[in-house]
Order: C-alpha cells, then sequence, then structure tokens
C-alpha cells in the first residue's frame, strides 16, 4: 500500500521500511474498519494506530478533532505526544497535536473545548469530562478515530466500565467513528474485538497480528549461597543487582508494590560503591517528583531506575538494556509486559533477571520462564459493568444536555460490559440520580436530576453540573489508619484495605504488641494492648494476585519429578524430602497438612489461589475453628498456601472447608467487618453521592469517610436494597476478598483434598510458617529474625528421621 510523500520520505532518511502490521493497520483505516493490533514491544504499534490518521491528514487536511488517542496512564500520554511531535515537525507537516489530563492547566483546557487541536491525547477520565460540556456535541461531531493505547490494561475494570460508555456516547455523536485499540499482551482477542466493537459486534473489528520479535533472554538469578525459605523481596541480592547495574547502560528494577520499591532503592543506594546515578518511580511520589526522574530517563542521566507498575506500560525510553523484576512477577503477561521496557525494538532480544524472594518464587519465577517461552498469556476476565461508574456516565450525559431515558439506554447497551442491562437496573440508576433513593431523598442535596412534562431528563441545579466537574473520576485514593489506644497515644498506621478486615474483638500483631480491635473510627482504629494471642496477620505481602496459569505450572511442578532437574540442587532436595515425608498434591488436589509445633496444631492448605483469597479464607476459617470449639490463635497466608494454628488438634479439616462457608460466615464476616463500608465509600464517591471537593476547597479522607459511613449506616438499617449497596457487594465480592478464586478452592477441597498428618512441620509448610515469626518481631529486625526463624524451622522440617 503507498504511502504518502511525506510519511514515505520521513522512513526513507531512516532507512526504515515500513512493518507489515503498519501497512495492515493503514489498510484497515482506508477501508473505515475498526481494529484490534496485537504485537510485541517495540513492533511501532503506536505508529501502526497513527498511521491511518496521519495519511487521512495529509491527503485531506481537515480543522478540528480528528483522533482521540486514549491512554492508561498521563506519563504515557506525555510519552506519545513528545514521539508523535517529532515525525510531525520533521515531516513538516501543519498537525496539532496535544495533551489533556488531569494535569493540563485550566486555560488550556478551555481553549482546546473552543478550537481542539487535530490529535488529542487523553486519559479515560478526561475524555469523560470532556463529553459533559455542552459543546461536546461540536467538539466530537467530525472525529474520525479514537485508539486505545494499552488496551489490556484497563478494559476489563472501572475504567474500561467508563470508556466503553464514553466510546458509546462517541459513535452517537460522530456515527463514522472508527475505533482502534492496541495492545502487546493479550490472551484472549477475541475478548477484546467484541468490548471494542460497536453493540459487541464482533466481525466488524479486523484482527492484526504483529510480527514476531526476537526472543527474550530472561535468567532467574540465583543467590550466591541458597535460595530463601522466606520473604518475597529478593532484598538479599541487592549486592548482585548492583553488579547487573554497573554491567548495563540502563536498568529497570521493578518491584510489586510501592513500599518494596522504596527499600530496594535504599538496599541499591548502600551497595552503591561506584555513586551511580539512580532514581526511584512510583504512583505515591509528587507529580513534579515523577516528571524530573522521568525526564532524567528520558535523557540518559540515569544508570538505574526502581519502578512500580506506574511504568509497566509503553514509556519508551530506548537506552534501556535490562530488566529486572524484585520478587516473583505473579503472572506472565506482566512479565512480558515488563521485559518489553528493555531496548524496546522488535529485532533485538529483551534481557531480563527475575529475583525469587523465596522457594515457592523460585517456582513461580520457572513457571513464568516456561510461559513466555510457551507464549501463554495471563486470562483476562470480562464481566458486566459496575453500576456506580453507569450512574457517574449518565450524570455526565445530563450535564451534556437533557436526555429522553429509552434513547440513553439504547446507546449504553451498546457497550459490550451494558450490553445486558435491564430496564428495572437502569430504572434504578436512574431514581438514584433523581434523589438518592427513597431514604435520602428527603435531602436537596441527593436531588440531582429532575423530570419535565414531556419526558425529558436535566440536571436540577447547575451546582451540581460543577460538582459532577470537580469530583468525576474511577481512581479513589485509598487512606492509612491510624493504631491508637484509647487515651491517644499513636503506634503508626495499617492500610484501610487490612483495617477493613477487622471486626470488634479482632486481635493483631503490630509494633510488637498483641492489640485488640475497640473500634475502627473513620481514619483511626482504636486498640487495646491485650494477652490474647494475636489472631489476624498484620503483614500482607504483595498484593498483586498470583495469576491462575502460573499457579498451575506450579502445581504440575510439585507433581512432575522429572521436571526437577532444571532447579538448583537445594530447591530440589526441598521437594524430594517433602515428597518423603509428606506427599505432593496432584494438579486440581488441594493438600492439607496438619502437625503440632510447640504446644499448638497446625493445619497448612495448599490452595495456589493467591494471597487476596488466602487472606479471606483464613478470616472464615477461624471463625468456623472459633464455633467448632478448635480455639483457633491466628493465621497466616501467601500466594500459596493458607496456615491456622490453634490449641485443639484439627483431625476432620474437610468439615471446616465446605462451600457453605460462602453462605454464612462469608456474609456474616463482610457485614461486621469494614470491607463493606470501605467498598460502599468507593463505589458512594464513584457514583456521584458523595463528593471529594468543592469548589476552592477538597476534602480530607476523614471527612469523606464520616460522609460516607453516616448514609451506610442510614442505608443499612432503612433501605438493604438500595442500588450503591449492591454495588458495594460487588466489589466486597469479587475485587476485595477474590471469591471467585475461593469459591473454586471451596470446591476443589469438596472433591479431592487430601489430609496428611504429620508428627511435625513439612518442608514445604516452611515458607508459610515463617510469616508467623513475622507478625511478632519490629519492621527493622525483621530479616535478621526471620532468618533465623527460618533456619530453625527447616532444619526440623527437611530432617529426615
Amino acid at each position: 500500500m503507498d504511502l504518502p510523500a511525506p510519511l514515505a520520505a520521513w522512513f526513507a532518511t531512516r532507512g526504515w521500511a515500513p512493518r507489515r502490521h503498519q501497512l495492515a493497520m493503514l489498510a484497515e483505516g482506508r477501508a473505515g474498519h475498526h481494529a484490534l493490533l496485537v504485537a510485541t514491544t517495540g513492533a511501532g504499534k503506536t505508529l501502526a494506530g497513527f498511521l491511518p490518521t496521519l495519511t487521512e491528514l495529509i491527503e485531506s487536511p481537515v480543522e478540528g478533532l480528528h483522533t482521540l488517542y486514549v491512554s492508561p496512564l498521563k506519563a504515557l500520554a506525555v510519552d506519545i505526544q513528545r514521539n508523535l511531535i517529532g515525525p510531525v515537525e520533521e515531516m513538516g507537516l501543519d498537525i496539532r497535536v496535544e495533551t489533556r489530563t488531569g494535569d493540563t492547566p485550566s486555560d488550556r483546557k478551555a481553549r482546546q473545548r473552543v478550537k481542539p487541536p487535530h490529535i488529542l491525547l487523553t486519559t479515560p477520565e478526561s475524555l469523560s469530562l470532556l463529553l459533559s460540556y455542552p459543546d461536546a456535541a461540536t467538539m466530537f461531531a467530525g472525529l474520525r478515530t479514537i485508539v486505545i493505547d494499552e488496551v489490556h490494561a484497563f478494559a476489563t475494570g472501572k475504567r474500561g466500565d467508563l470508556l466503553a460508555l464514553s466510546m458509546a456516547r462517541l459513535q452517537r455523536l460522530s456515527p463514522t467513528l472508527r475505533r482502534v485499540a492496541l495492545s502487546a499482551t493479550v490472551a484472549d482477542p477475541d475478548g477484546y474485538r467484541a468490548w471494542l466493537a460497536p453493540d459487541g459486534d464482533i466481525d466488524t473489528v479486523s484482527l492484526v497480528i504483529g510480527e514476531a520479535g526476537a526472543d527474550p533472554v530472561i535468567e532467574i538469578l540465583l543467590p550466591e549461597d541458597r535460595v530463601p525459605w522466606a520473604g518475597h523481596s529478593g532484598r538479599y541480592a541487592a549486592q548482585q543487582v548492583m553488579r547487573e547495574i554497573e554491567a548495563h547502560r540502563t536498568t529497570i528494577v521493578f518491584c510489586n508494590t510501592r513500599s518494596l520499591a522504596e527499600l530496594i532503592f535504599q538496599d541499591l543506594w548502600k551497595a552503591n560503591d561506584k555513586g551511580l546515578p539512580i532514581g526511584v518511580h512510583h504512583g505515591s511520589l509528587s507529580l513534579e517528583a515523577r516528571r524530573k526522574v522521568e525526564g532524567a530517563m528520558a535523557d540518559g542521566r540515569l544508570r538505574a531506575l526502581v519502578a512500580t507498575a506506574s511504568l509497566d506500560l509503553g514509556v519508551d525510553w530506548g537506552d534501556v538494556d535490562c530488566v529486572i523484576q524484585m520478587g516473583a512477577p505473579k503472572g506472565s503477561s506482566r512479565l512480558l509486559q515488563r521485559i518489553g521496557r528493555a531496548n524496546h525494538r522488535l529485532d533485538e532480544a529483551s534481557q531480563a533477571i527475575l529475583v525469587p524472594g523465596n522457594r515457592f518464587e523460585y517456582l513461580e519465577a520457572r513457571a513464568a520462564l516456561d510461559a513466555v517461552e510457551a507464549g501463554e498469556l495471563d486470562p483476562d476476565l470480562f464481566r458486566p459493568g459496575a453500576l456506580d461508574v453507569l450512574a457517574q456516565h449518565v450524570m455526565a450525559c445530563a450535564c451534556a444536555a437533557p436526555f429522553r431515558p429509552a434513547a440513553l439506554l439504547d446507546e449504553i447497551r451498546s457497550a459490550l460490559p451494558y450490553s445486558a442491562l435491564t430496564d428495572e437496573v437502569f430504572d434504578r440508576v436512574l431514581g438514584f440520580i433523581r434523589d438518592g433513593g427513597y431514604s435520602l431523598r428527603a435531602y436537596d442535596r441527593f436531588r440531582r436530576l429532575v423530570e419535565e412534562p414531556d419526558g425529558t431528563w436535566r440536571v436540577a441545579h447547575p451546582k451540581f453540573v460543577a460538582q459532577h466537574r470537580l469530583n468525576a473520576g474511577i481512581i479513589v485514593e485509598s487512606t492509612m489508619l491510624t493504631v491508637r489506644f484509647r487515651n491517644g497515644r499513636n503506634l503508626g498506621k495499617v492500610e484501610e484495605g487490612f483495617a477493613a478486615t477487622l471486626s470488634h474483638g479482632d486481635t493483631f500483631f503490630f509494633a510488637g504488641l498483641s492489640l485488640e480491635v475497640e473500634k475502627i473510627d473513620t481514619e483511626d482504629l482504636i486498640v487495646r494492648a491485650t494477652s490474647r494471642p494475636a489472631r489476624v496477620p498484620s503483614y500482607g505481602g504483595s498484593r498483586m494476585p498470583l495469576s491462575t496459569s502460573l499457579a498451575d505450572r506450579v502445581r504440575d511442578f510439585l507433581s512432575s519429578s522429572a521436571e526437577w532437574g532444571r532447579f538448583p540442587a537445594d530447591v530440589r532436595e526441598w521437594l524430594e524430602i517433602h515428597e518423603r515425608r509428606s506427599v505432593l498434591p496432584k494438579p486440581g488436589q488441594l493438600l492439607v497438612e496438619t502437625f503440632p509445633r510447640e504446644g499448638r496444631y497446625y493445619m497448612v492448605a495448599y490452595g495456589f489461589e493467591g494471597w487476596n483469597a488466602h487472606q479471606s479464607l483464613g478470616m472464615l476459617l477461624t471463625r468456623r475453628m472459633e464455633m467448632q470449639g478448635l480455639r483457633p490463635l491466628g493465621f497466616v497466608a501467601n500466594d500459596y498456601a493458607i496456615a491456622c494454628f490453634g490449641l485443639e488438634p484439627i483431625t476432620d479439616p474437610a468439615a471446616l472447608f465446605s462451600a457453605d462457608i460462602l453462605e454464612h460466615e462469608f456474609v456474616e464476616w463482610v457485614q461486621q467487618s469494614h470491607l463493606l463500608k470501605r467498598a460502599f465509600r468507593e463505589v458512594a464517591v464513584i457514583g456521584g453521592l458523595v463528593d471529594r471537593q468543592h469548589p476552592g476547597k477538597r476534602k480530607t479522607g476523614r471527612q469523606v469517610t464520616f460522609s460516607t459511613d453516616l448514609i451506610y449506616d442510614v442505608l443499612r438499617k432503612y433501605e438493604p436494597t438500595h442500588l450503591l449497596l449492591q454495588a458495594a457487594w460487588d466489589d466486597a465480592r469479587a475485587r476485595m476478598t477474590d471469591v471467585g478464586r475461593l469459591a473454586h478452592l471451596l470446591d476443589r477441597a469438596g472433591g479431592t483434598m487430601l489430609h496428611v498428618a504429620l508428627d511435625r512441620v513439612s518442608p514445604l509448610a516452611v515458607p508459610v510458617l515463617v510469616l508467623i515469626g513475622r507478625e511478632r518481631v519490629s519492621t527493622h529486625a525483621s530479616d535478621d529474625a526471620l532468618l533465623v526463624e527460618a533456619e530453625v524451622l527447616a532444619a526440623e522440617a527437611m530432617r529426615v528421621d
């Protein structure tokens, strides 16, 4: 296919030729087809996505907005602008390219609505806000193309729901709009084609597969002595990682959590004998700090950058020649995405190094390598659209212009996540926005919509329009709660996600003390010291869930001794001795071991369903143990196993794992703990029931929590079927407790549980049991104390007699 002369000349001056998939995307663009491009990192995906736009604007110049580019990250939009403006200027094209995110100055935002650029780079939230203005119909009337980059990063979540609804609205404003999505890591292309397509009509979206790139070179970094028994961070390898940094031009060191990124940065700085310039980048840093480090990387002034998922996607720093993953990657798709940050070129192999934190993580790292080699990606789980997001979108539409419900419902149903939305649920959404529901309708501040005699609906007062634009968005910041005694003494802070799982009377270990929960306030966790043992672990570990596909591969390793020859000698010995002393579960089996130790009785279940599901199960099992008179003392969990311990022996684990635990104890726990309150706060903010800020004033997290807690208590008492309570339950079940994987584990327990009673701890149990020790030491002393604890446990477990 012929390129316009300026584009052809631009390729020629660089000695390049368009790749096959780039020309294929141009052909789909000329034909007016929607398209999904799946191509490896470094294959020129972004250029492929923009090639039809540049061609059209060269061949048939127009004024006004031609193409929207939507990215999941503000930093990515800025990076794309830099990489797109360069070629546009070099070709001497009269094409204006601008960004619009939450960081864009307000005067530029106002000007963009009056005189939009040809190409606007934005995020789902900023696009939704643009659609809330009355001039949206004019601004988007001539829109030809929307390009969604890194579509895998948000299509299956709430931000994807918002974007799907926004695309439905854009399609109505510009019926010939063409939809394009780009991704490097998609396991289910047809799922994304359906999500992208108007009305979910998969046949209207062409699939373009990019050329295969050079296979990545991935190594597992082994410690200088032995693979650790415990830990999940790989911090032990700081010296080795620093030597890799010294041997490469530029290295990105990925960590799975922000707190770990800070710790690894400090460890590397201590090991940085040569004083090399290294930086850190994560979402908790200020915008100024992030921009500063991004600029330093782009200019080649850093030798290494410690980062989190904030850099997983798309940012193109061509001089990066090595990626190091601290701890296990948790999924093959995430690993591929991170590996793609190295070289960012199709014909050069990306180099990556994995640093497993413990022996299970070694197996996970090996499983990830095998999955990448086999081209196996993590499954993509699509689900029905969230109701709080729908409420926000309906309010945005009302801010732009009055609407007729039937026409709006028809438009909403053309977005795949809401294609099955019933009339009854839509009416409930409208009723909620109209007056908050029957429990709240007496208050004017909840009366946001009114119905006119002619059947149209409009915003009740201009103040609600201003409130919507100030508060719209999907990401609700999580707060920290202060742990304190009634007398005011402050012990420190815990994540709200942990505090939300607690109920009155629960005990947990923190700051070297066993503490009992007396009360959970808006921002305070009120406790008292207790002699009762701490039951609930406060140490959370990595919150990224282990993917189901990697979990399956690790299970396969356990049951296939032929694979063990590839493992280091100490890992191989660990599995061999476990097989002699206990059994290794076959794929699909649930192994449960019970054994005594130091006056306590332990039960360890190897579920491989991820930390979140195991943590939730621990809460439920200890409640059931209490009811059965087993006098539980506590539990700990990691991605691979859960360990419960108490003062009475557990002789019948099957009775604890019966599936009805999800009907009784689960509902009771979610309602008694603050899980549902926390979920309600998020949906209330997203759904527009509670404002985060007013003109000139932002509410504190405490004020937002106080407002939502009051409303929550009213609705629980007087309107338990309220739309937002239903949405909160959906969130609490799916996102906060991973109930789907929990149900899968319990289903397996019913038919495949293999109970092995032992006289002492088994080798496989050591990594999870060491976490009990972590609960009882201060943060600063934890690593040394854990090493001692692990060695004692390991010596006991590995003894064959």
